[in-house]
């Protein structure tokens, strides 16, 4: 199995959260400024990028024509101000015929009434009742140039989402070293609350001295079991 489908689904079967992927990342891969539109939600996929500029959807609609489905899309705005890269009919039309798993956008969204009745998976910079228009523009060479720096940055990466906010694993990260971690991330989260809620260590005990790396007897079986499989 493709190594980024496998690290998909053990973000997705364990719930893994952005928060443990950005620590598995060094406390990184935050996409800087973007919500959640509907609360509960937690998702995870290969990302698909696309971009709109000069106030106009065209391009996004066009771009996203033949993306595939179980992606996230992430969408990119240039010069759009305080127009809506899209609202409810597009994302409909992603969510239910495309198939995508989220969707994120880097600007602003419209139609919060229906995008929110729906119950969406959209991350977005804000809400606005003002559109784009869905003209034809022309690419300046300075966006075309800052929409492929974007797109290799997060193209072909797995992007998590929940209620913390959005993080990427950028493709190059995307290797068996980073799948340990998560691994790693995630059993050291379910050490912790043993320490803290059946052993009642402080949080100081517990997560700045790792007082169970010296005394890995106090863990039960499994978790001992466990974090013997990592060098730590």
């Amino acid at each position: 199995m493709d190594l980024a489908i496998r690290m998909v689904s053990l973000i997705l079967r364990n719930r893994i959260s952005t928060v443990e992927v950005a620590d598995a990342l060094g406390k990184t891969g935050l996409i800087p400024g973007v919500n959640p539109v509907n609360t509960g939600h937690h998702a995870a996929g290969v990302v698909k990028y696309v971009f709109g500029f000069g106030k106009s959807n065209w391009p996004i609609y066009e771009q996203a024509q033949h993306i595939e489905s179980d992606c996230v899309l992430f969408v990119d705005t240039f010069d759009f101000e305080s127009a809506a890269a899209f609202g409810d009919i597009f994302s409909k039309h992603l969510f239910l015929y495309k198939r995508v798993k989220a969707v994120v956008v880097d600007g602003m969204m419209r139609d919060a009434h229906r995008l929110r009745k729906e119950n969406y998976p959209i991350w977005c910079q804000g809400l606005t009742p003002i559109g784009a228009t869905n003209r034809k523009v022309d690419l300046p060479a300075d966006v075309d140039a800052a929409a492929n720096i974007r797109r290799e940055r997060l193209d072909g990466g797995i992007m998590i989402c929940d209620d913390s906010g959005c993080v990427i694993i950028e493709k190059s990260k995307i290797t068996e070293e980073m799948f340990k971690r998560l691994e790693f991330i995630e059993l050291q989260e379910d050490i912790w609350y043993y320490c803290i809620d059946t052993l009642k260590w402080s949080m100081f005990e517990t997560v700045c001295e790792k007082k169970y790396l010296q005394n890995a007897d106090v863990l039960p079986a499994l978790l001992r079991t466990r974090l013997a499989e990592f060098d730590v």
